[in-house]
């Protein structure tokens, strides 16, 4: 599991020094550098695979043999990797996306919006300040005054290392999954058909069965009015560039990726649909979440727009993709 975290960070590196790359030969309108780069480096490795593998091991004819053993591997492995997508998409996807400071996505100066007032370094935020004094000024004194230094410290940290961006829910349910199936005694009292609690992995299993169905809904709201006013203010050729390079120039890349793995002994031995989903996701359009962050930071309508543009032209792509790693691995 550590080469398919590995492999899906490779995949970001190779897929954003591409889209610099691109970037730098095409040179996109002035807000808009970053946001190519993001929007040729990241990938779907999530909905959309998982439908495809779906698909494919639906078929009692596929190449990878018994059905069930298909959907399993290939759903665990995908599972596996969106935890290392939701790390990118929180941390680098997003201070990416920010548009340049003092202005917005729309060529106008920032509004200065009211912030929180910092409180000075000692200080006790007033959520922690006693609604009644202490009896007991004297004794209470030093330990209020630790307490404040601990309490202010921590606070700096976690400010310093954006752990709140860091730590989100998606992120923190996928380590707490991890944690779970890898203890033993957790594993037995949530996981297993007759553990105490399975009522719980139950209920996240139905829930989870309607993730995909709300993501391509969630895709189809950003896409429902076309481009729209994204195309125009991207302009022609970067639109052209982030569709050629997101689909024809990273799939190469990732091949190479992957056969060098191979090569060096980094890859399992003999496990086809391993190699097969580390190859497929090099292969997948513009992150529909990358969408969602794009749109948090005032660029919205531009993501829109390559994400309509790009998933139309990824069905004959990812098509052609398939076929060719189908027929290098069989």
């Amino acid at each position: 599991m550590v080469v398919y975290s590995c492999q899906c960070c490779l995949g970001s590196i190779s897929g954003s020094l591409i889209g610099f790359i691109v970037a730098s030969i095409i040179r996109p309108p002035h807000p808009y550098f970053k946001f190519t780069v993001i929007h040729i480096g990241i990938g779907n490795i999530g909905n959309i695979p998982l439908v495809l593998i779906a698909a494919l091991c639906r078929d009692v004819s596929n190449p990878f043999g018994d059905s069930d053993k298909c959907s399993r591997d290939g759903n665990a492995y995908i599972s596996f990797g969106q935890w290392v997508g939701a790390i990118i998409l929180y941390t680098y996807v997003f201070q990416m996306l920010a548009p340049p400071l003092g202005e917005t996505f729309d060529g106008i100066e920032g509004e200065k919006l009211p912030t929180k007032a910092q409180a000075p370094v000692g200080a006790v935020p007033p959520e922690q300040v006693p609604l009644l004094n202490s009896e007991e000024p004297e004794t209470t004194n030093k330990a209020s005054s630790t307490r404040r230094k601990v309490v202010t410290k921590l606070v700096y940290l976690v400010e310093k290392l954006k752990l709140k961006q860091i730590f989100q829910p998606p992120i923190i349910a996928s380590v707490l999954a991890i944690v779970i199936g890898a203890v033993p005694i957790l594993k037995h009292l949530i996981l297993t058909d007759d553990a105490p609690f399975f009522f719980f992995t139950d209920s996240c299993l139905i829930l989870g069965e309607a993730m995909i169905p709300c993501i391509l809904l969630a895709l189809g709201g950003n896409l429902v009015d076309g481009p729209g006013a994204g195309s125009s203010r991207l302009g022609l050729r970067t639109t052209s560039a982030i569709i050629f390079a997101r689909l024809v120039l990273v799939p190469p890349a990732g091949l190479g990726i992957v056969t060098l793995a191979d090569k060096l002994g980094f890859l399992p031995e003999g496990d086809k649909m391993f190699k097969f989903v580390l190859l497929l996701q090099h292969s997948m359009p513009t992150s529909v979440l990358s969408g969602a962050v794009a749109n948090l930071r005032g660029c919205g309508k531009e993501s829109a727009a390559i994400l309509f543009w790009v998933h139309i032209f990824a069905v004959f792509s990812m098509a052609a993709w398939i076929v060719l790693y189908l027929a290098i691995l069989f």
